[in-house]
């Protein structure tokens, strides 16, 4: 007997494949890197070999060098001892998760084979082959990998701070899982009383693009579900003209956002400052300063790479990208430092400020460092490839991925990106996570 329930039946196709493919492509990061030549031996040497960052990045490219070298000298700079798992930021700040789901340590996925200096690098000095540390220490490095992530600009809006964040109706889902337990505290006085709720954006690049959207969507469904819609007024003030950098994904949410979800956007509203003791937001539109009253905010910083990247040697200096660091978006060598790679949010590339994209960065670093340590040409390309579970209300998702071509690259042939599925949820609430652990443990 055959049953006809296309829901059932997508959905024992989908858990079929994904006992298959939970390590790639059910992870929402099946593809992204494309060999030219290679070596599958370990290679004896005594290069030193400095990591600065301990997140994604840093660690996945650590566990990948420490299996491929033998005898390098491999050494993590980063002080922190809580590792986030960011992509959940989002589900803490919305209510779905709560904050320690998203911690973990970074002890756990530091290889054996490295040193770990527990202390940031705040400069870097590449005509020396030296980074310095914010204790005043100098390590020399033979080859340098850039992993630091981005910083969080919360200055830039007059008015704002980070301990603003839960109350006054302020919410932010970055930085922290207590800034999203925060945001979550503030949304749910929205969603029990209603009133006007705004939802920024930052100009510029921003880790995890689909965050703010997100936000909007999953609080929108709250208020459904709260029997309070019909007393909220929502609106999603993206900076410019557009909502998201793949285009066919920007003109579906151009008609979603209102016609099926009543969320009106007010295109080009930059947040440039706010007045919490009166809730009351202004933004900088062609025609002048707007100020809009707010029962609830959810503020977006702009974000930028660290200051000792942003105004220091390995940035770019002009163009589309400046201020982020120099890198090849193929082989993600830095073009004017040969022995200098980078990796994750730092990087000046067309797309990819997300953890699938680490995920595809992570093999092609790890093995043009070896090459470099050779003397050989660098063997692999990122392609780009990115991807986003676009979740539009709780149980329900997209799952977006493409490259810098920005066409989409689907990794499930009966998933339709444009369709929000219960597929791509299943994928975001239940299995990222692991994938993204087996990523840090170089396992995928």
């Amino acid at each position: 007997m055959t049953d006809s329930n296309p829901v059932k039946t997508s959905r024992r196709r989908f858990l079929a494949g994904s006992a298959m493919a939970a390590g790639a492509a059910a992870s929402g990061i099946a593809g992204g890197a494309l060999f030219k030549s290679g070596s599958a031996r370990a290679v004896s040497t005594n290069a030193r070999i400095v990591i600065a960052g301990a997140g994604a990045a840093g660690l996945s490219i650590a566990t990948r060098l420490s299996r491929q070298l033998d005898g390098a000298r491999i050494t993590l700079i980063d002080s922190r001892e809580i590792h986030l798992y960011q992509p959940g930021l989002t589900l803490v700040g919305t209510g779905i998760w709560e904050p320690a789901q998203v911690e973990d340590r970074n002890a756990r996925y530091i290889p054996d084979q490295a040193e770990w200096i527990r202390d940031d690098v705040v400069a870097f000095h590449p005509d020396s082959n030296q980074v310095e540390t914010s204790g005043g220490s100098r390590v020399d490095y033979d080859y340098l990998v850039v992993t630091t992530g981005l910083q969080l600009n919360f200055d830039e809006i007059e008015g704002m701070d980070p301990s603003l964040i839960g109350s006054d109706g302020i919410g932010c889902v970055y930085a922290s899982p207590q800034n999203a337990s925060r945001t979550w505290e503030a949304a749910r006085q929205y969603i029990d009383e209603g009133g006007v709720g705004l939802f920024t954006r930052p100009p510029g690049p921003i880790k995890c693009a689909g965050a703010p959207l997100k936000v909007t969507m999953l609080i929108e469904d709250e208020l459904q579900n709260n029997g309070t819609r019909a007393e909220a007024e929502m609106h999603y003030l993206p900076p410019g003209e557009g909502l998201f950098s793949q285009p066919d994904i920007h003109e579906f949410l151009k008609s979603y956002f209102p016609e099926q979800r009543d969320i009106a956007i007010d295109w080009s509203h930059p947040l440039t400052s706010i007045d919490p003791g009166n809730r009351r937001a202004t933004f900088g539109t062609p025609e002048g300063a707007q100020t809009i009253d707010y029962d609830f905010i959810h503020v977006v910083p702009p974000m930028s790479a660290p200051d000792m990247i942003r105004y220091g040697d390995l940035g770019w200096q002009e163009g589309d990208f400046q201020g982020w660091m120099e890198v090849d978006q193929y082989s993600l060598q830095h073009r004017r430092y040969p022995n200098v790679f980078g990796a994750g949010d730092v990087v000046g590339t067309p797309v990819g400020k997300t953890a699938a994209s680490v995920k595809a960065q992570a093999p092609v670093v790890a093995d043009n460092v070896v090459a470099a340590i050779e003397d050989r040409e660098l063997p692999m390309e990122w392609t780009g490839y990115t991807s986003c579970p676009l979740i539009t209300e709780k149980g329900q998702a997209m799952l977006v991925e493409f490259d810098f071509s920005l066409e989409m690259t689907p990794s499930f042939d009966f998933l339709n990106p444009f369709e929000p599925q219960w597929a791509p949820w299943f994928l975001k609430e239940r299995m990222l996570h692991a994938a993204y652990n087996a990523m840090m443990r170089g396992r995928v």
